[in-house]
């Protein structure tokens, strides 16, 4: 039974206490990245069971249909549209979910607004070249002294979205002493509304009355794109967007557009549409842009949680006792299919 786990950046499942669960089995660990279906499919063509690490490898039907092995994908977290579910489906190949943490990424998303508002960073790089309090942060279009940075306290935090990770979030900033707006659905806004926050009466209240404002919509066909270039404009020239939920939520380029004209004066993200991202991409050239290289959910505690429900839905559905099946259906269809071979 060959066992692939795919991208595992920091070769870090390997030393997790749950990975004793497969000491029965050679699983393969791939550190390294590769893209493109003839690359995949060259690594994946023995592989009966492949562990995916969230959304850094596709599994599209081109793909799929060149691993005649494959029966089982295991997803860490929620399976999203980087699986071509129907196709899985059609091959007979088994899919299970996992679930997830809010906190490491609610924990990062406030470790953006604090590093944003008090620019650390920026000192911190200017400070190993032995310049002493000094941000860098002085270009013409910026408002006076931006560089310096400014407390949360007394701030408005406006949050988009207000799922587990957004009503974490929304408990950092109240105990701040921010000032919590959220938008979204009108779910959201009732609930916002029933835990004390204020609800944004508009699409454009939040982005113009928001101090701070982070992303926390879930990725769908309906929110892809939501945030317009035109959104971004009326941020004030003071505002922070954050974003660590998906950079498809907005319209491309959108973001680079906006802070090089000034509103928001400042992001903090650690999505990208295209990951690993190359070197010099447009986003990271701006010194007005944090980025960090999507660790929302990377921490160890975060890790044991996704790999060994992980490994336990590889271990059940060895003992013919499948369990997180998204697709259950696609059992019967590998029997089938099996039997008219």
């Amino acid at each position: 039974m060959n066992i692939v786990i795919l991208d595992d950046y920091q070769d870090a499942v390997r030393k997790l206490p749950c990975a004793s669960k497969l000491d029965a089995f050679n699983a393969k660990v791939y550190t390294n990245t590769v893209k493109g279906i003839g690359q995949l499919s060259v690594r994946l063509k023995d592989a009966d069971i492949i562990v995916l690490i969230r959304e850094r490898t596709a599994l599209n039907r081109a793909l799929l249909e060149k691993l005649p092995r494959l029966k089982l994908i295991v997803q860490t977290g929620r399976v999203g549209d980087h699986i071509d579910l129907n196709a899985c489906t059609d091959f007979g190949i088994a899919v299970a979910a996992g679930t997830g943490s809010p906190y490491a990424a609610a924990e990062l998303t406030w470790g953006l607004i604090m590093a944003a508002s008090r620019r650390i960073p920026h000192y911190m790089a200017n400070l190993r070249h032995g310049v002493w309090q000094q941000s860098g942060l002085k270009a013409l279009s910026m408002p006076p002294n931006f560089g310096i940075g400014t407390v949360l306290r007394g701030k408005t935090l406006g949050l988009w979205g207000f799922g587990q990770i957004g009503k974490l979030v929304a408990g950092y900033g109240k105990a701040f002493g921010m000032q919590v707006l959220v938008g979204g659905s009108d779910r959201a806004r009732n609930e916002a509304t029933q835990l004390g926050y204020t609800p944004a009466l508009s699409q454009e209240q939040l982005f113009s009355d928001s101090d701070y404002l982070s992303l926390h919509l879930r990725l769908t066909p309906e929110t892809r794109g939501t945030v317009r270039l035109e959104d971004l404009l009326r941020m004030k020239p003071t505002a922070t967007l954050i974003n660590t939920a998906r950079a498809e939520l907005l319209q491309p380029d959108a973001l680079i557009t906006a802070l090089n004209r000034g509103r928001p004066g400042m992001a903090a993200i650690d999505v990208f549409e295209n990951e690993p991202v190359l070197q010099g991409q447009a986003l990271l050239r701006l010194e007005n842009c944090l980025c960090t290289p999507h660790i929302g959910y990377v921490e160890q505690e975060s890790y044991e949680l996704y790999f060994s429900q992980a490994f336990d839905s590889i271990l059940a559905w060895l003992d013919g006792k499948p369990i997180n099946l998204v697709n259950p259906q696609a059992l019967e269809i590998r029997d089938r299919l099996l039997t008219n071979r």
